[in-house]
């Protein structure tokens, strides 16, 4: 008999939950940085294993937003909870509950949904801080498992697979057994880009830059790319571009390398920089680089 489900991860920025859909798929379709909200919209990754379809929903990070896109985030990841057969709620070993993480916990309360406390990294910190970890969340809700995993390190993901499981219900897949994301190839070349950008550059200036696919023309050997990138200020393009544009040259590298392993054909990349000021408090400008708060 086929089972099927959604599970969505969700939990503050930073904590691991992109790295988690990834290792789960073995393939990389969610950007990971150091930097917090990485992930801006949700993100589906499958996985058909045996008889059973898991439908994961990667989530942006809750935080308290402070811009007009912050709210749109937040928003999306909230209204992953409901629907899902459960939910995947991470945190890291070492933190404590804060007041975020307190009203997620009352939205699965309220919501009913079957809630799996998952302490990522605890490959990071001893194991004396993994238990103080649990000990502080566990008695906030009646979780269905508390499970410490390292998600970088592939660790106790059976675990929380198997925990999932318990969730999935009898009926047909939702997807072909060989997809593993709903996401469009020219969305996925997007993200690409994007995490480049918070790789290559520092501090602010990567949260303000969005990433428009312009053309992705196919062959049988190449896929042509022109991508436009769109930050906030005239001085974050120069910093974009870099001193002859060697900044904007090394993201394009960088960028084509993971997408000819990912596509498996040999890519160009073509990169140009606009500027689009404070974008990120338009609703309006938010929603024609593709972030719909629709949930």
């Amino acid at each position: 008999m086929k089972r099927s489900g959604f599970i969505t991860i969700i939990g503050k920025p930073n904590v691991g939950k992109s790295t988690l859909l990834n290792t789960i798929l073995g393939e990389k379709i969610a950007i990971v940085s150091s930097k917090p909200q990485t992930t801006r919209t949700r993100i589906m990754g499958i996985l058909t294993k045996d008889e059973t379809q898991f439908v994961f929903l990667d989530t942006p990070g809750v935080h308290k937003a402070k811009t007009r896109l912050g709210d749109i985030m937040v928003k999306n990841a909230v209204g992953s909870i409901t629907g899902s057969n459960c939910v995947i709620f991470m945190t890291e070993a070492g933190r404590t509950p804060d007041k975020t993480e307190l009203m997620l916990i009352e939205k699965f309360k309220k919501q009913r949904v079957p809630t799996l406390l998952v302490i990522n990294k605890v490959d990071s910190v001893d194991k004396e801080k993994v238990g103080q970890t649990i000990i502080g969340y566990s008695p906030l809700m009646n979780f269905e498992d508390v499970i410490p995993i390292s998600a970088l390190k592939a660790d106790g993901i059976d675990i929380v697979l198997k925990a999932a499981e318990r969730f999935m219900t009898e009926e047909r897949w939702f997807f072909p057994d060989d997809m593993i994301t709903d996401q469009p190839e020219r969305q996925i070349a997007a993200e690409i880009i994007r995490e480049k950008i918070l790789r290559t550059l520092d501090k602010e200036i990567p949260h303000g830059t969005a990433v428009v696919i312009e053309e992705f023309k196919e062959s049988n050997s190449m896929i042509k790319i022109r991508a436009e990138i769109f930050c906030e200020k005239a001085s974050h393009k120069g910093i974009i571009i870099g001193k002859n544009g060697a900044s904007l040259k090394r993201i394009g590298t960088y960028a084509r390398e993971d997408m000819e392993q990912f596509f498996g054909v040999q890519v160009f990349v073509d990169l140009w920089v606009k500027v689009k000021e404070n974008w990120r408090d338009s609703v309006a400008a938010a929603r024609n680089f593709g972030f719909n708060d629709d949930n």
